[in-house]
Parts: C-alpha cells; sequence; structure tokens
C-alpha cells in the first residue's frame, strides 16, 4: 500500500550514481540493488553487532531488537501490544517519567513485513528508531478495542501525574519512525483515534509513513497529534481520511512532501512560532490549513507563521482558513509560494465567511499576509496581498519548478552482500579504542562498490578521516565517529575530523543515521569539512545525520567538569562544526548541529557549558539545500554565508549561547580572518544567528532565530534586549527572507550591522515575526 504512494521517490532514493574513483577492493561500480523479490529488508538479515560503548554493560546490552524475537506475530490476528513494548523496553531503556534522557541505551525495533495488531499504545523510549521493513511496510493495526494516547506515543502523559509526562517536551532528541502504515480504520469512527503522538524536538523524523483512517463523516480520527516541542523534520506521508491528517503544535518543523487525501482539515495548527511545509499536496479535504489565530502574546499564543510552499490542492472549499481575522495588523504570519489550486473556491479565508484571498483553479505566484519590509526601512507595511518572489535558480528546483526535495536514502532493493560492515573489517566502536585507521581502510576499500555499514558504537578517531566521494554511509541508531586527541586541540591550527572528499572531489556522497562529535577539549576541531560536489540533484548529501557536541558519554564535556558559567577552555568542542567549501555542493535534511546547553547523560538535564566557535559556514557556490536544519549555542555564528550562491534553507532554527556575553564572543575563541569571521564591536556581545556576506540567490524560507538568555538569566526576555542583534546581511549580498520569527532581540534584521527590523513591530506571541523581507 505504500509503495504506490511513494514509489517514484523511494526508487530515486535508491537510484547509485556513478562516481569517478572505487574504492582498492572494487572490480566495478555498486550498480543496482540486487535483492529478490521475496527478500525482506536488508537491515532483517545483516550481522548485528552495534555497541553502547558507555552502557554500564556494554558486551550484554542489545541495540537492535526485531519485534518478532520478542514474540510479536505480525499475523494481524494475534495481539502484539505486549510483545512489541517489551522489544521496546527491555534492557534498562530509558523511560517512565524517571529518566529525562540518555545517550547510553539506543535502541533500534525493527519490524518486519506482516500486520501487527495492537491493543494500546506502544511507547518509543529516548533514542529509539521504530523502522519498518522498507521494501513491504508492515501494517500496525489498531484494534477496534484500542484504548489509549495513540498507536505510537513519543512522550507518555503520566497517570495521575497532572499533567507530568515522561520526557521535556523541549528536550525530546533523538527518535526516528519510518516505513509503517498505521491504520486506524477497525476503531469506532466515533471513537478519539491518533497514529502518532508526536511531542518531540531536534534531531527527530517521521518518513515513510501511510495513515489510514476513516472517511465517515463526523468522525474524530486523526494522523499525528502534536500538541508541544521544538522540532524537528518529517517527511515523505500521507494521510487517508480523517477528521485531521495533522493536528500540531510545536515551537517550529519543517515537513516536507505530505499528501492528505479525503480528511476533513488536513492540518489544523493551534500554536506555533514558524513552521514551513514544503510541497504539500491535498485532495477533497474540507480545509486544507485551519489555523487558530489571533493570539499576539505570549499568554495568548496562538499559531504564529505558517509558510507554503510547492503545494497542489485540489476539489477542497477552503485552501487556508484562520480563525479571526487580522483586521489590518499582523495577528498570525503566513506566507504562501507556488501553490496551485484546483476547484478550491477559497484561497484564503476566515472562519465565518470572509474571503481574503478568492480561489478557484488558478496559481498564486507568491502571496502573504503580515508586516512586509524592504531594503533598509525600518518601517513595515502589513500586506494581505502579493508580495516579490523567491530568486529560485534552476539548480534548486526539480523537473516540475519545485525545490528539489530527497528522501533518506534507505537502498531498499539492495542485498546484505551489497553492504560492508566496518566492525567485520576490524573498527571496534567501544569509544576507547583508536579506529582511525581501520575506519580509513574501509572507505578506501570499499567506496563505489558497497555500502558501508557502521554498526552501532561510538568510533574514536586521532587524525583526519576522509570519506571519498562515492561513499554511502548508512549508520544505526545514530552511530558515532568522535573526533579525540592533540590533533584537534588547537584553534590556531584547525584539522579536519572528517572530511568529506578531498578539494575538487566530484561524485555522491549519502550519510544517514550517523553523529559526528568531539572529545573535549578539542578548539581546533573542523567538525566536518564538506568538500564533495555531486552533478546529481541531491547527489552529496546528509539525511538523519546530526553534529552533538558535548553532553554526552565519552565526550568529557559533562555537567561535571562543564557546569553552566565555567571559563575553562578545555571546556571547547570544536573550532567550526561544518564547513561547506567553495567547490562542494550538499543536501542537507534534518541536521542538528548543536553545542550542548545540558547534558543528556547525568540525570536531571543539568546545563552546561561547552564551547563551539562556529555553526555551519558556507562559502559553497551552490546549490546546497538546508532543509529542517538548525544550528546552536555556538560562540561566534550559527550560520555564516560568505560568497555563498544559490541556497535554499528552510525552516533554519537557532539559538544564541546561554552563557554570553560572559565571555562576549569571539572569546574564547579569536577572530581568525581564515576562515571570513565576522568581527565584534563592543555593542555586539552575542553570537549571531545567520551573518551573510556577498552572497547571491539566498532564500530562507522560515526561520525561528532565538536569544533566551544572558549569563543564564531571563529577564532580558521582558524588554526584548538579551541580544540587539542577530542576523545580519551585507550591502553586497542578495537575500530574500520570509516568516522569520524571533525572540529575546530588539532588531529582527540587520543590514551592514546596522538595525533595520525592529522586533517591536511584529509582536505575534512568545516571537516577533517579519513575514517577509527584500533587498
Amino acid at each position: 500500500m505504500l509503495a504506490f504512494a511513494l514509489t517514484l521517490l523511494a526508487a530515486a532514493a535508491a537510484v547509485v550514481r556513478p562516481v569517478l574513483a572505487l574504492g582498492s577492493s572494487c572490480s566495478a561500480p555498486l550498480g543496482a540493488g540486487t535483492a529478490a523479490a521475496s527478500d525482506p529488508f536488508w537491515m532483517q538479515n545483516i550481522k548485528h553487532q552495534g555497541i553502547a560503548a558507555f552502557n554500564s554493560n556494554p558486551s550484554s546490552y542489545q541495540v537492535f531488537r526485531n519485534v518478532k524475537d520478542f514474540g510479536a506475530k505480525g499475523d494481524g490476528v494475534t495481539d502484539d501490544t505486549a510483545a512489541i513494548n517489551n522489544a521496546i523496553s527491555s534492557g534498562n531503556r530509558c523511560g517512565g517519567g524517571s529518566c529525562d534522557s540518555t545517550t547510553t541505551a539506543p535502541a533500534v525495533v525493527y519490524f518486519p513485513q506482516g500486520t501487527y495488531k495492537v491493543s494500546a499504545p506502544l511507547i518509543a523510549y529516548y533514542y529509539t528508531q521504530l523502522i519498518g521493513d522498507a521494501r513491504k511496510p508492515p501494517t500496525l493495526l489498531a484494534d477496534a478495542s484500542f484504548t489509549g494516547m495513540a498507536v505510537i506515543d513519543a512522550d507518555p502523559y503520566i497517570p495521575g501525574g497532572g499533567g507530568a509526562q515522561w520526557y521535556v517536551n523541549q528536550n525530546n532528541f533523538f527518535r526516528s519512525v519510518r516505513n509503517f502504515v498505521i491504520d486506524l480504520r477497525q476503531m469506532p469512527a466515533s471513537a478519539s483515534a491518533t497514529g502518532i503522538h508526536w511531542q518531540v524536538s531536534q534531531s527527530t523524523s517521521l518518513m515513510n509513513i501511510v495513515f489510514q483512517m476513516s472517511t465517515a463523516a463526523g468522525n474524530a480520527h486523526q494522523g499525528i497529534w502534536m500538541e508541544n516541542g521544538s522540532g524537528g523534520f518529517m517527511g515523505d506521508l500521507v494521510f487517508n481520511g480523517g477528521k485531521f491528517g495533522m493536528w500540531v503544535g510545536n515551537q517550529q518543523f519543517t515537513v516536507r512532501n505530505v499528501t492528505i487525501n479525503n480528511a476533513d482539515t488536513a492540518i489544523y495548527s493551534i500554536w506555533n512560532w514558524g513552521w514551513t511545509f514544503q510541497g504539500v499536496t491535498i485532495n477533497n479535504c474540507q480545509v486544507g490549513f485551519d489555523l487558530m489565530t489571533g493570539g499576539t502574546t505570549q499568554d495568548t499564543q496562538t499559531t504564529g507563521a505558517i509558510a507554503v510552499i510547492d503545494a497542489f490542492v485540489s476539489n477542497t472549499p477552503v485552501f487556508v482558513r484562520s480563525s479571526t481575522a487580522s483586521n489590518g495588523k499582523l495577528a498570525g504570519s503566513l506566507v504562501l509560494n507556488n501553490v496551485h489550486l484546483t476547484n478550491v473556491p477559497t484561497a484564503v479565508g476566515v472562519v465565518g465567511g470572509a474571503t481574503v484571498l478568492a480561489g478557484g483553479t488558478t496559481t498564486i505566484d507568491t502571496w502573504a499576509q503580515g508586516n512586509v519590509f524592504s531594503g533598509t526601512s525600518p518601517t513595515g507595511k502589513f500586506v494581505q496581498g502579493a508580495v516579490p518572489s523567491p530568486s529560485k535558480p534552476s539548480s534548486l528546483l526539480d523537473s516540475a519548478g519545485r525545490i528539489f526535495g530527497k528522501m533518506h536514502p534507505q537502498y531498499q532493493d539492495y542485498a546484505v552482500s551489497q553492504f560492508v560492515s566496518v566492525r567485520d573489517q576490524g573498527a571496534k566502536g567501544d569509544g576507547t579504542t583508536d579506529d582511525t585507521a581501520a575506519l580509513q581502510a574501509v572507505f578506501d576499500k570499499f567506496a563505489g562498490c558497497k555500502i558501508i555499514f557502521v554498526d552501532h558504537g561510538t568510533y574514536l578517531v586521532s587524525n583526519t578521516l576522509t570519506i571519498p566521494a562515492g561513499t554511502q554511509i548508512v549508520g544505526e541508531v545514530w552511530s558515532v565517529i568522535l573526533g579525540s586527541g592533540a590533533a584537534f586541540q588547537d584553534q590556531a591550527n584547525p584539522k579536519a575530523v572528517v572530511r568529506v572528499g578531498n578539494a575538487g572531489d566530484e561524485g555522491i556522497v549519502e550519510i544517514s543515521d550517523i553523529i559526528f562529535a568531539t572529545r573535549g577539549p578539542a578548539a581546533g576541531a573542523i567538525v566536518v569539512e564538506w568538500n564533495v560536489h555531486s552533478n546529481q540533484q541531491g547527489g552529496a548529501g546528509m539525511w538523519d545525520t546530526h553534529i552533538r557536541l558535548g553532553g554526552a558519554a565519552g565526550t568529557n564535556l559533562l555537567v561535571s567538569n562543564c557546569p553552566a558559567g565555567t571559563t575553562d577552555v578545555s571546556c571547547s568542542a570544536a573550532f567550526l562544526a561544518l564547513h561547506l567549501t567553495p567547490q562542494s555542493n550538499g543536501y542537507f535534511e534534518g541536521t542538528w548541529v548543536w553545542t550542548a546547553d545540558h547534558d543528556l547523560d547525568s540525570g536531571g538535564s543539568r546545563q552546561t557549558t561547552i564551547f563551539s566557535g562556529r555553526g555551519i559556514l558556507s562559502e559553497s557556490a551552490g546549490p546546497v539545500w538546508l532543509i529542517g536544519t538548525a544550528s546552536e549555542h555556538h560562540t561566534l555564528y550559527q550560520y555564516s554565508l560568505v560568497n555563498a550562491k544559490a541556497h535554499y534553507m528552510g525552516l533554519i532554527q537557532t539559538e544564541t549561547p546561554y552563557y554570553q556575553p560572559v565571555p562576549a564572543p569571539p572569546a574564547p575563541f579569536s577572530v581568525n580572518s581564515a576562515f571570513h569571521d565576522p568581527s565584534f564591536s563592543s555593542s555586539q556581545n552575542a553570537a549571531w544567528a545567520v551573518h551573510v556576506t556577498n552572497s547571491q540567490d539566498i532564500t530562507i524560507f522560515g526561520a525561528g532565530l532565538y536569544s533566551f538568555f544572558q549569563n543564564y538569566g531571563q529577564a532580558c526576555l521582558d524588554t526584548h534586549s538579551c541580544q540587539s542583534q542577530i542576523f545580519d546581511v551585507d550591502s553586497a549580498s542578495a537575500v530574500t527572507v520570509y516568516s522569520l520569527s524571533t525572540v529575546g532581540v530588539t532588531w529582527s534584521l540587520s543590514v551592514a550591522e546596522q538595525g533595520v527590523i525592529p522586533s517591536s513591530a511584529g509582536p505575534n506571541g512568545f516571537a516577533d515575526t517579519a513575514t517577509v523581507w527584500t533587498k
């Protein structure tokens, strides 16, 4: 069933492109997948030998769990609830309300083909990937007697707990659900039935899921229910039927390639600071987007900002509906770009019948509701109408003129024999052994002719590890590559931990389910240097792959040695997290580049002070797609674009370091002109969220840029003075910005480091919003 909806995407994701060079053991390129039609997904039968290096008992802890090994039948008749929950929870895992987070008890919970009947929620513990067979996704079938929050629950409410939950919603990291059909149709149409309760934060994903719900009039089914959190990415989803396809409230999220058919309301939004929807198809619904709006104070927060790009809507009476009229001023920001309507009488309306934008069968180029700014004028204009369109170089677009997107590669047509395990080749992944030579040997031998499987573990590297062009890497529930040692300690001589391609390299690189990290002190670490260039759109990229700096076992950067407020330079985790060099290009989806503000492994989410010099530096001439990315708590900047071209960025999210201005940037680092660092005047005493220099054809389609603290105090939030400026574009750059929401700042956007858009112009709940800025 899933195949019919996503066949083209899955096939595209599985294509292996030619490369310029092959590993020393290769006689021919990898080519097409050789799995037989009857074979299961390779993940089922590959050798499972992942190790949780910092678990209290790594030799016995089980990372990979097949639900059938725990007694699940998958026959559509047996109630598999208990067996599946046992598969998820066994091994002293993090859950139940007594554990807020841990990186030391990860799990892949695998579902072979079949139909799994459940009568109560499947509880997704912290640091869990629930993965179905990608060749024939299994069905999770809610029994008619089902009781509980949702078929999959990522953050259960504690019975009798007065609203308390297992996890802190803003810190509910490291989760993924992929390759399922979730079927609610055996439940009564009147039942409040939910597919997934997804109250999550960064480093989370939903992908390749079909939700089957009742189509009866007045039914109460919904695919996704999300009431809080700070996400996140989801994509490649199909919703059939239901009262709501998605019912959502979360600070920020990116949604790519979703289809909603025959729902009452496709997407209901109760609150946010900013969401970006890229690639939305809505067929035969009553309302496309139903938005709770009108709340412009923190206490009355409703939907702050919605940005929709590349939508196809048919046979739906209302595309977008707000709960309250704007009445001539900002009360919920909306941006629509490249929206195709077929038999949609009202494009934008208000509950009660008022039409803001008439529909029909037509195409909306670019339309906005909100405050529109241009150039260096600090005075915006409230607009409900056409606005300037973004510059979209053809290199960023697919054959239909939409922003290109590519599903997380899963290699579902490939046989186990087409993979090679790094542990089978001698790497240990135990967090202690130096695996530099072993990993390099695997890449050098097998790049281009095998898919390299990085069994779960923590792989310590003491010198630069080069991933050649032509390499395809698959981790296992976020396998960690950990840079450590003297090579990465000198900020005056920064050095790459992982180099993706050498300068000038051409070919594909696909990296999924990996974490790149460091062991402190590492003030000279360039965690990932990205050199590879691909002539294929999305041929070089990362999916569900993150850079995590400190805050986890094995990093030496925990609350015990780097407590909040320390100025100890040995708590330095990186010089630069991710560097896209001038000749490179790349596709990055769901990537979180995080310097830890708290400790994930010591209990209580206690705050830390860890120093990372720079977040993401892009000098790429493009195309670059940054889809659902975030960069947080780096000292000088979160995103810096220098001489960059042809970038699509949406949604991007940042946080300023909590410790600033003690010390103020660039301390404890120094400005380094070789990396085009911005200078810092005495008045700029906090990191830039976004700093753009001499860059062209840059589109930012959704941004949440937040400054919550001054030296761990939050009184500054009341006066919008946690920092003065946060987002700067120089006078030589060509940038268009849509759906910009900021928190805690005086100026939401600056030109040449002079404030232009005052945050006071756009109160929009907890955040302040500028709907459009063009230069």
